[in-house]
């Protein structure tokens, strides 16, 4: 497999690693953390922790690297309606994922801005994400060796927008930490599962014949 790996792959590559980099990172750190709650506290309440860096670092690199993933999507899907604006909405999910991972609410010592960047990111990240995937969902359908993805794609799509409805207007009290990892990880799934469907298509393509 090494031998066919190229540059091309990279896009697919980081794809895979970036949510497996920030489940990984979450329950390692939040479980070394006394007193912290996954199914009590919030995600962003543990940047406050004596870990929340190691945190801040997870999320900066999803963001770069989601970036760098949708780019990989852009020249290897067909344009269909949305394709445009689910690209741009994509990448623009990793541009607001490491503004979250900037501006950290509540923070000791911060100007209230902070907060307000961060809320606002948080909740915008919720919508930007469901908006894309199904603004994206057409071109799945219309592209070649894509189409399996095409219903996933809508299911995750649909369930994001359940779920940020539900964190607006709910009340998940007791249990909100656990509410927003399900909606970060209904997101990292897609993007894994998406990843590993493109890395394995380019696997399967014949090499270029040398000049």
């Amino acid at each position: 497999m090494s031998k066919r790996l190229t540059v091309d792959s990279v896009p697919a590559l980081v794809g895979i690693i970036g949510p497996i980099v920030v489940i990984v990172g979450d329950l390692t750190a939040s479980s070394s953390v006394p007193g912290y709650s996954l199914v009590r506290d919030s995600v962003s309440s543990f940047a406050l922790t004596s870990l929340g860096w190691l945190q801040t670092i997870c999320f900066l690199a999803m963001g770069l690297l989601l970036v760098i993933f949708v780019a990989g999507l852009y020249f290897n899907i067909r344009r269909a309606r949305g394709f445009h604006a689910g690209i741009t909405l994509l990448a623009l999910c990793g541009f607001v994922l490491m503004l979250i991972a900037a501006f950290h609410m509540d923070h000791s010592g911060a100007p209230p801005v902070d907060g307000i960047i961060h809320t606002i990111a948080s909740y915008g990240l919720g919508l930007l994400f469901p908006i894309a995937t199904l603004s994206l969902a057409s071109s799945f359908m219309r592209t070649p060796n894509w189409k399996g993805i095409f219903v996933y794609t809508l299911i995750a799509g649909v369930l994001g927008f359940g779920l940020i409805i539900g964190a607006i207007f709910g009340n998940q009290r007791g249990w909100f930490g656990l509410y927003e990892r399900i909606i970060i990880l209904n997101a990292l799934v897609w993007v894994e599962v998406v990843a590993i469907h493109f890395l394995r298509l380019l696997l399967r393509q014949e090499p270029k014949p040398q000049s």
